[in-house]
């Protein structure tokens, strides 16, 4: 038991950045041969980085059981995604969102999205990547192709790092007990910061 608790509070440290991944595995290696690494070694030595993003996602445009709908005029819905990062040394990252989601039509219910995927940067800004989708109490699931573009924040003082938008392409299956099977496929963007 205590062995397990050690592996878990070095795994929570070493997630919320507070040490690399390199230290948390090697804590034989002596003090005087990390000081006396060179730059690219350190930096190959930093474990991975903890972030996250919040905003806001707009569905425009639903097509479902052969009709078209305008989400903004025929059944208003804005979402609020919050979502946790955790990146490595390389290109991918795996994004955890939650979405929760206020729906104006029908039932007027308010839904929430388990919302897990990887995101590939591809440089300059831009990423593209896929998650699943999860409705929490409902028998909804899905995935979701995204591409999106990030600016810096200047002046970076602050929680916030950078700013950005997201093209979503939301596929859903729903598959309710004793009412019809529908398929849907929405387009959404998605803005809002990262930190």
């Amino acid at each position: 038991m205590r062995r397990a608790s050690i592996v878990l509070a070095v795994l929570a440290t070493t997630l919320a950045g507070r040490a690399p991944l390199a230290q948390a595995q090697d804590s034989s290696a002596p003090q005087a041969q990390a000081q006396g690494s060179s730059a690219p070694q350190a930096q190959a030595k930093k474990g991975p980085t903890l972030g996250g993003h919040i905003g806001f996602v707009l569905p425009l445009v639903t097509h479902s059981g052969g009709q078209t709908i305008n989400n903004l005029t025929e059944q208003f819905a804005v979402g609020f995604p919050v979502g946790i990062t955790v990146k490595g040394s390389g290109r991918t990252a795996f994004d955890l969102e939650l979405v929760p989601q206020i729906n104006t039509a029908g039932q007027r219910l308010t839904t929430l999205t388990v919302h897990p995927g990887l995101i590939y940067s591809l440089g300059h800004g831009y990423g593209v990547g896929g998650r699943v989708a999860f409705v929490v109490d409902n028998a909804t699931w899905g995935f979701t192709p995204l591409v999106n573009k990030s600016w810096p924040i200047k002046h970076n003082n602050g929680l916030f790092k950078a700013h950005f938008v997201e093209a979503d392409l939301p596929v859903r299956f729903s598959r309710p007990v004793g009412a019809p099977a529908t398929n849907a496929v929405t387009f959404a963007m998605h803005a809002g910061v990262s930190f």
